[in-house]
């Protein structure tokens, strides 16, 4: 089952004005994490500084595409920091610190590129999809990420890849970064589905073999739940690259619009793959209830036919139960035997009928 944060931090928000800073989501005590890279087709840096400082804004002529990676979006004042220093709106930066926030693109004069998007993780120890707020500041020759605090920074494969110069992330400029980052929340997309998919699979079986108990119709239920969430938090990125597609950018290379169809082209395949998820989920849902209904209805069926072959049963001993003496039978030497037959030949003959409108 998905994991939805239920806070009532998002209460500070009402009656504020717009673009007041205030973190809407989980308390969390770590301090925030922030790494700078700066890197180009034939070298890189990596620092952690300790003062913001050192996070300015770069200079529009270096050589180098700059790369703030953000782990932590609890503490407003360092996002205001980050804002002040990069000119960035207070609308773009209240976004940011809104966990709660969809999907969405906006683009700032075009000066600034700011979508934000969602990475889901799944918990193997909670057996459910946890849900984690990502938001990418695109700018002239630099790129900010902000990122909930975790033990793990999702975007280590990206920098790996800048460690060892793999790849085309080196020789491309921020606008492929952006890609890169997007694209591996993507992947993590492909993860979740398959994995959704393998549980789908083991379900099918259960119910076509009949082997399905009440509590794996709880189980669709909460796969119908989640793939209606993972569904809601796709969905909007499809209308997300169609805007980085169609609005033309100088932040946005030429060269760069290719990884972004193939991009969506992945999600489209998503999307679709959710869309068929859901419908098989429905799907096996009505097979588990005709599965049950025949099962019902099979006791029924027995149940019937015992009721009808006891009813004439029933009603030869009533007859001879009721307290009348004027009963001739009561008084032949063999009338208890003679019953006993004319209820056998009753029974037989009733079997040998229903068999042979095949009833049983």
């Amino acid at each position: 089952m998905s994991r939805r944060r239920h806070n009532r931090s998002a209460e500070k928000t009402l009656g504020t004005s717009p673009g007041t800073l205030t973190y809407v989501g989980v308390e969390i005590e770590h301090a925030t994490k922030i790494k700078r890279i700066d890197y180009n087709a034939t070298d890189y840096h990596i620092d952690a500084p300790t003062k913001l400082i050192a996070c300015q804004l770069p200079v529009p002529e270096t050589p180098y595409v700059h790369w703030i990676d953000v782990d932590g979006i609890h503490e407003p004042q360092v996002v205001a920091a980050l804002g002040k220093q990069f000119h960035l709106h207070p609308l773009l930066l209240e976004d940011v610190l809104n966990t709660e926030q969809k999907p969405k693109i906006d683009l700032y004069d075009d000066t600034v590129v700011f979508v934000t998007l969602k990475m889901l993780h799944h918990s193997r120890e909670r057996q459910e999809i946890e849900i984690e707020h990502v938001s990418l500041v695109l700018g002239k020759n630099y790129l900010i990420s902000f990122q909930e605090e975790r033990s793990k920074d999702i975007f280590d494969p990206v920098i790996e890849r800048i460690k060892l110069s793999s790849g085309k992330t080196r020789r491309n400029g921020a606008d492929y970064l952006l890609y890169a980052l997007m694209d591996v929340i993507v992947d993590h997309y492909f993860l979740i589905t398959e994995r959704i998919g393998e549980k789908m699979d083991e379900l099918e079986d259960e119910i076509v073999q009949e082997r399905a108990t009440q509590q794996t119709l709880g189980i669709l239920y909460k796969l119908k739940r989640e793939l209606a969430f993972i569904r809601r938090t796709v969905h909007p990125l499809r209308d997300v690259i169609a805007t980085l597609l169609r609005e033309e950018s100088e932040l946005i290379q030429h060269n760069t619009l290719p990884y972004l169809h193939d991009l969506a082209d992945h999600v489209n395949q998503i999307i679709e793959t959710l869309e068929s998820y859901r419908e098989l989920t429905s799907g096996l849902m009505d097979v588990y209830y005709s599965i049950v209904s025949n099962r019902m209805n099979s006791v029924m069926k027995t149940l019937t036919i015992f009721s009808a072959i006891f009813m004439p049963l029933t009603f030869i001993v009533g007859v001879y139960g009721m307290n009348f003496e004027n009963m001739p039978e009561l008084k032949t030497r063999n009338g208890y035997f003679v019953v006993w037959g004319v209820m056998v030949v009753v029974t037989i003959g009733m079997i040998t009928y229903f068999r042979r409108r095949r009833w049983m």
